[in-house]
């Protein structure tokens, strides 16, 4: 689109637009009439995206100040939505310099006015006893409050919505576990808030007058234990009733570990969220509402609030998930056959089959791989393989898939990232599990020269020292079973989805292992 065919009013600067909170945010400000630029590391994850035609996309990151300065060109509103959280033991120097970045950037550019999204901290607490994650997120807003730009600085606990850390977390809890033997945290008294609220606060944000700037508590109507929240999902999604036994010896570190082999939440995630829980996060005002006035029947309860959720997982209308931002630490190395790869060794696993089936249907069942439908092969080996990467701090292979049927650059697929999709043709995957070097698999529905479907399957690894070497020779004598049942069973998946006129999960396409 031209600049002529989007809305009038001002321009927006949104980061994080790849992240759950972000890839919300952008539909929302665009419906409010307002024009939104993204700064994005890798700007091709947004490229699938429906509002994708309708915004500007620069290429940039937040610790590049020169970046920065390019992206706030004639803008007039600020997003700051990323954090470094999980990048290492130093995420706190980084936080702190991008947001600094930021808010040198912004002042020079002569923004107008910033807006941030923070953690709800505990009232009374020094912030040197909060956790990394809360004294990070309190430091931020106090750099860009400093700024000289006028800031809004949202601080919410526990956000409710389809897709979000903190929703995935209660609800596999709830859902896999009938009798739980729990940290002593589930006790704490928490403010939830539903994610439309969360929305409704930050592009409401865009139209304060130019003398506020200041941090303001959100939360939604209800106060509650982590324990009550787990009940009263259990009532809004109609499970029996679970019987909860709070014990004082679960660290949040240990008890971690706990939520990262329960849920899909790794515990690099799962810790930041169990240790903020540690005290009592409750909004102490809700002066938003001076500025932002709640329409009726707002904000959502609790109860609400999780029905909403639970709708959109149902009816697989899950927009963004927490897992929609890159994770940290993840490869990034280009693949071995674009022309500035660095060479060095390479492992390849190729096959190609010969697939009775038009390729359209070929290619329902490759965009339809992982999560519920599985990888067609072999699954205790893949199961084994997500188990392993869990007990050594990876993602393992439960963060299933966005869309049932649909996907999109940048999606999480298990524990591999969509890192290419030509619809019809072409699905590559980077591997995000613990391993000594980067790898891809990639996925091709093709036509022969005789004007038959075929099938073509490459695997590939760029080992990392002696280990990576090692890694792979340890793995490839399975590669037949894995891999070779993988494409043959792909094939059948797709000869029986065309005989039949629907899609063949893994259970009915793995008749060789």
């Amino acid at each position: 689109m031209t600049e002529d065919d989007r809305g009038t009013g001002p321009l927006c600067l949104v980061t994080g637009a790849t992240g759950y909170i972000g890839g919300r945010l952008v539909p929302e400000l665009l419906a409010a009439g307002l024009r939104v630029r993204c700064l994005a590391r890798s700007p091709e994850r947004l490229r699938d995206h429906p509002w994708a035609g309708d915004v500007e996309v620069v290429r940039g990151d937040v610790t590049d100040a020169e970046s920065v300065a390019r992206a706030m060109r004639g803008v007039g509103i600020g997003y700051y939505l990323v954090h470094a959280l999980g990048t290492g033991g130093d995420f706190e120097e980084t936080d702190r310099r991008a947001a600094r970045i930021f808010g040198e950037q912004a002042r020079a550019a002569g923004l107008h006015r910033l807006v941030y999204l923070g953690g709800l901290t505990p009232r009374g607490v020094p912030e040197r006893e909060l956790s990394p994650h809360l004294r990070s997120r309190a430091e931020v807003g106090r750099i860009l409050l400093d700024s000289g730009v006028p800031t809004a600085v949202l601080r919410a606990a526990v956000v409710i919505g389809s897709g979000s850390a903190s929703f995935e977390m209660l609800r596999h809890l709830t859902e896999r576990l009938p009798v739980m033997v729990t940290p002593s945290w589930v006790r704490t008294r928490i403010q939830p808030v539903a994610v439309r609220d969360v929305l409704r606060a930050l592009v409401g944000c865009a139209g304060l007058p130019a003398d506020v700037n200041r941090t303001f508590d959100i939360g939604g109507p209800d106060v509650l234990t982590y324990q009550e929240m787990m009940i009263r999902y259990a009532a809004v999604a109609e499970l029996p009733k679970r019987l909860i036994l709070p014990v004082p010896m679960l660290s949040p570190g240990l008890s971690s570990h706990w939520v990262g082999l329960v849920t899909p939440v790794p515990a690099s995630i799962a810790r930041p969220l169990t240790e903020s829980l540690r005290y009592e996060v409750v909004c102490h005002e809700h002066d938003i509402a001076r500025y932002v006035p709640d329409p009726p029947g707002r904000p959502f309860g609790f109860d609400e609030a999780v029905r909403l959720a639970l709708r959109r997982v149902r009816e697989a209308q899950v927009t963004t998930r927490w897992s929609s931002a890159s994770l940290p630490g993840a490869p990034s190395d280009p693949l071995p056959t674009d022309p500035d790869w660095a060479g060095g060794s390479l492992y390849t696993d190729c096959r190609e089959r010969s697939v009775d089936a038009p390729r359209e249907a070929l290619w329902r069942v490759v965009e339809g791989i992982g999560g519920d439908n599985g990888w067609y092969s072999f699954p205790l080996a893949w199961a084994v393989r997500g188990w392993l990467d869990r007990l050594i701090g990876g993602v393992g292979l439960r963060r299933g898939r966005r869309d049932a049927a649909r996907l999109r650059v940048g999606d999480s697929l298990d524990f591999w990232r969509v890192e290419e999709i030509e619809p019809g043709h072409l699905l590559r995957l980077r591997a995000e599990m613990r391993l000594p070097g980067p790898a891809w698999l990639e996925m091709y529905a093709e036509t022969d020269g005789t004007g038959r479907t075929r099938y073509r399957q490459r695997a590939l690894f760029h080992p990392r020292g002696l280990l990576g070497h090692a890694y792979w020779w340890s793995v490839s004598p399975f590669h037949a079973v894995v891999f070779g049942g993988m494409a043959r069973n792909i094939a059948r998946a797709a000869e029986a989805d065309a005989d039949a006129g629907r899609p063949v999960r893994e259970g009915a396409a793995t008749g060789d292992g």
